[in-house]
């Protein structure tokens, strides 16, 4: 069974910035197949980066420049690089294994001063 733990939310100002991480385990390790989501209060679940299947990376046009998405197959974890933080950047961030259809439980990020 696949089982993808999420770590690094927390309360940040805006500008701030924040390293997300996604440990996966119970499955043959593909980071391809990774990606992370967000959702705020009220809004529908947005996916906000992941990797195409030939490894390039593709982001919602809201964190473009901002945030980076990354692997490190070693650990089978996928972290999410964010930078200059935003107040709509507040929501809880997921990751999903689209192999599996598995989700983590989530973390909280909340930008505000």
């Amino acid at each position: 069974q696949v089982r993808l733990v999420e770590s690094g939310g927390e309360l940040v100002q805006p500008g701030g910035s924040l390293r997300l991480s996604c440990a996966v385990s119970g499955s043959i390790f593909n980071s391809n197949a990774i990606a992370w989501f967000r959702q705020a209060p009220g809004k529908q679940r947005e996916l906000v980066a992941g990797f195409t299947t030939i490894g390039t990376t593709n982001y919602a046009d809201s964190v473009k420049g901002r945030f980076t998405i990354s692997r490190d197959n070693a650990k089978t974890t996928v972290h999410l690089q964010m930078n200059s933080l935003k107040p709509e950047d507040t929501a809880v961030y997921y990751c999903k294994d689209f192999l599996s259809d598995s989700w983590g439980q989530g973390t909280q990020v909340t930008v505000s001063s």
